[in-house]
């Protein structure tokens, strides 16, 4: 009886937020963009549709390439909003270079930090997508490397035997290959192929590279059997993921607010290595993903 008296609390809590919004929104719009890899569609899908429902207009400026593109876009006006990661803004976006490990805290920090520059992050979701290091389990039983020091210790004493496929942004930012040489001596030197974050996993089975570095929420690691090497002097950030909007959409359309934070707090780990593995294993697009996820948990009709 409980559990009943929660779920239909929930469903009025949900239709309320989009029942009021559809009241003053038909002569609003919203343009929503997004980084260009699977999860970034995914959440830029769930807005566009989540807003559509809520009787907002909304331009799809989805799919765009890398975290510096899509922070002057938002900058400019020429998105309104799109989902960015803690840890990116705090490392790569405003530049500092003490990182701090406590979600809430960092998410305060960079909350407080970007007030000044007319963003506004809405509440971050639980799912923390950071970087990692992936090997085959084969790969990883025949050297004996289960973590980034034994990695790092490999590598030095057998310099350019190992192949490292990752994207281009990874071997630039502070919060990637630069910070990692630097903490646990994995010096890959010119053994690195750069490639779109969808070829790595095909590059990996193939052989074609002994590490890839992959995102922690790809549903893509499990269903490949693959190692997530232990990150045993925690570099990497923390990366809890927020719709980061400009300051004066968020005055013009408020009821966005509730909308997007109602979906961001379903956001786990778990939840969100689904919704990546129906894309990139069965075959949905990121909007039927996202239009699944919605319909499961009552915000559309």
């Amino acid at each position: 009886m409980k559990k009943a008296l929660v779920l239909i609390m929930v469903f009025v809590m949900v239709f309320g937020i989009f029942a009021c919004a559809k009241k003053s929104t038909s002569d609003v719009t919203i343009k929503v963009g997004s980084k260009d890899f699977t999860e970034q569609l995914i959440l830029g899908q769930l807005a566009i549709i989540a807003l559509r429902e809520a009787g907002y207009n909304v331009e799809d400026k989805t799919n765009v390439a890398g975290s510096d593109t899509c922070r002057k876009a938002l900058e400019s006006g020429e998105f309104d909003l799109y989902w960015e990661y803690t840890g990116t803004a705090w490392m790569m976006l405003l530049a500092n270079e003490t990182m701090i490990a406590d979600p809430q805290g960092l998410f305060d920090k960079v909350k407080e930090a970007d007030a000044a520059n007319g963003i506004v992050w809405l509440q971050f979701s639980p799912m923390n997508d950071t970087y990692a290091l992936v090997m085959s389990q084969a790969r990883s039983d025949e050297l004996g490397i289960s973590s980034y020091s034994e990695l790092g210790a490999y590598i030095q004493a057998n310099p350019g035997e190992l192949v490292l496929a990752c994207d281009h942004e990874f071997t630039a930012r502070p919060d990637g290959l630069p910070g990692l040489v630097t903490t646990y001596g994995t010096d890959f030197g010119d053994s690195i192929t750069t490639m779109d974050m969808g070829i790595v996993f095909t590059t990996l089975k193939d052989g074609q590279a002994d590490v890839g570095m992959v995102f922690s929420t790809d549903g893509r690691i499990k269903a490949n059997n693959l190692l997530v090497l232990r990150d045993d002097k925690n570099f990497f950030p923390i990366y809890n993921g927020a719709p980061c909007v400009r300051a004066d959409t968020l005055e013009k359309a408020p009821g966005i607010q509730a909308i997007l934070e109602s979906i961001a707090k379903l956001l786990t780990d778990e939840i969100m290595q689904e919704l990546n593995a129906k894309v990139d294993i069965d075959g949905y697009e990121p909007a039927e993903a996202a239009e699944e996820f919605l319909k499961a948990n009552g915000f559309l009709s």
